[in-house]
């Protein structure tokens, strides 16, 4: 086990990526949030923090999306579903996707499988904490990264959240 972000660094870089946000979404009356079921939704939850500090006052479109049945992989496995807690249209609106940790890209390509249930969005963006580089399986690339890092197969990286953990870092897990 190798600790890859202790607490400080973890805020610090969620700090970072809600700035990021912020300047490319200046006014972010188009821009729609949404957390990726069900880690990623932790990670979104703390950057919508950081938004609300930074635009008093205004009301943000967030959502938390659940990708069980969307998936490639669901029949070979038993997934456990989340809640699905998007009461608003993506129509035409600039999506950014929040998840913890990016990897083959599977999840990210249900989650946009899943997305056109909501609307059709004018654009899509991504944003991770932690790229796990030179695993992909489908092309899919973020837009907003926390971290890259360079793993191999047998690694693992867990992110650790106070409100599931008890508390914040991330390690990386060899098998």
């Amino acid at each position: 086990m190798k600790t890859i972000l202790n607490q400080q660094q973890l805020q610090i870089m969620v700090q970072r990526l809600a700035y990021q946000i912020r300047e490319d979404h200046p006014d972010m009356h188009n821009t729609v949030l949404i957390g990726l079921q069900p880690r990623g939704i932790f990670f979104s939850d703390k950057i919508v923090d950081v938004l609300q500090q930074l635009i008093p006052g205004h009301t943000f479109h967030y959502g938390k999306l659940d990708i069980t049945f969307y998936r490639d992989d669901i029949r070979k496995a038993l997934h456990i579903a989340n809640k699905t807690d998007m009461l608003f249209s993506i129509e035409n609106k600039n999506v950014i996707l929040i998840d913890d940790v990016l990897y083959t890209g599977r999840t990210i390509r249900a989650a946009l499988d899943a997305l056109i249930d909501f609307g059709r969005p004018a654009k899509v963006a991504l944003c991770v904490l932690i790229d796990r580089r030179f695993s992909r399986e489908f092309p899919i690339q973020p837009d907003y990264v926390g971290r890259a890092i360079d793993t191999i197969v047998s690694q693992k990286v867990k992110v650790h959240w106070q409100e599931a953990d008890g508390n914040e870092y991330v390690e990386l897990l060899d098998s």
